[in-house]
């Protein structure tokens, strides 16, 4: 089987919206991290999306967290993609960023709009939350450029089709460079809703010889699952995006999303990418420099 029939799974362990009273399985500690990671790799996860936290659970973005959850990552599981999260709301550029150019994961991920980011009740009659994402063609050229400089491959994060589409004066700047990886987000109330049809007409714009994946929000995740698998792209699933199996049971770990969605990909005649197939075909350097890291570089 080539690499076109491998399909790249990324585990998001934890986001960073989600509490452990809502979901027990959520990390919070390095430790805890750890083996949320090692369960996902085990399941077929071959890249681990990271929003780093304190151990009492607060979302962080201070670069000493992310380095001590990474570091306990690397150490139970050495062969991981790791990627880093760029996304917040209120704070300054250079705070969103400063885990990346210190740290250097392969993988930065980064959002390619602004939108309004909401989530409505019907039962309520109400909106639970709603606020404007803000992310400017001007604060995406300064996320890419640090990007570029830290040689960490951005991943282009779309919640609609026009987000695609946005790609090509980034690649006219020059501070975006093909083969670009684009995760085709959908679910979240404001950018485009979770149908397969909606999936194969954003897919359908990714530019040709560029990679994309999907992500898509709540228990729609696994009828997205099985259409990214049948369309060719890639998949995530994890704590960030949805709590519930396929049976309606809450999942324990990610490893249990993970195997989920393994076995989705399969029954597709398709096979899970090993981190090694995964960094080629994300377009990925064959061995990754850790040094930021464990302090060896």
């Amino acid at each position: 089987m080539g690499l076109r029939d491998k399909a790249v799974v990324t585990c998001a362990v934890s986001g960073a919206v989600a509490n452990k009273e809502q979901c027990p399985g959520i990390p919070y500690t390095p430790q805890e991290y750890a083996e949320e990671v090692r369960r996902a790799r085990d399941a077929g996860a071959s890249m681990v999306h990271i929003h780093a936290r304190t151990p009492d659970g607060t979302p962080t973005v201070d670069p000493g967290h992310y380095a001590a959850i990474t570091r306990a990552v690397l150490e139970r599981t050495p062969d991981i993609i790791v990627n880093y999260s760029t996304g917040w709301v209120g704070l300054p550029m250079a705070d969103r960023v400063g885990h990346i150019t210190g740290l250097r994961p392969e993988v930065g991920a980064l959002n390619m709009g602004s939108m309004n980011y909401a989530k409505y009740s019907p039962k309520r009659k109400g909106f639970v939350f709603g606020f404007v994402f803000e992310n400017s063609f001007d604060d995406i050229i300064f996320l890419l450029r640090r990007m570029q400089e830290a040689g960490v491959k951005p991943e282009c994060e779309c919640f609609d089709v026009g987000h695609v589409e946005s790609v090509e004066p980034l690649v006219d700047l020059g501070v975006l460079a093909p083969p670009i990886q684009f995760s085709l987000i959908h679910g979240v109330l404001g950018g485009i809703q979770a149908t397969a049809r909606n999936l194969a007409h954003m897919a359908s714009v990714v530019p040709d010889g560029s990679t994309w994946g999907v992500i898509a929000v709540s228990r729609e995740q696994w009828t997205m699952v099985g259409a990214a698998a049948a369309l060719g792209g890639n998949v995530r699933v994890g704590f960030e995006d949805n709590f519930y199996l396929p049976s309606g049971e809450m999942a324990t770990s990610n490893g249990e999303l993970v195997e989920a969605a393994a076995q989705i990909v399969r029954l597709q005649g398709r096979e899970v990418a090993e981190p090694d197939e995964a960094r080629a075909i994300l377009s990925l350097p064959a061995e990754p420099d850790r040094g930021a890291v464990t302090g060896e570089g």
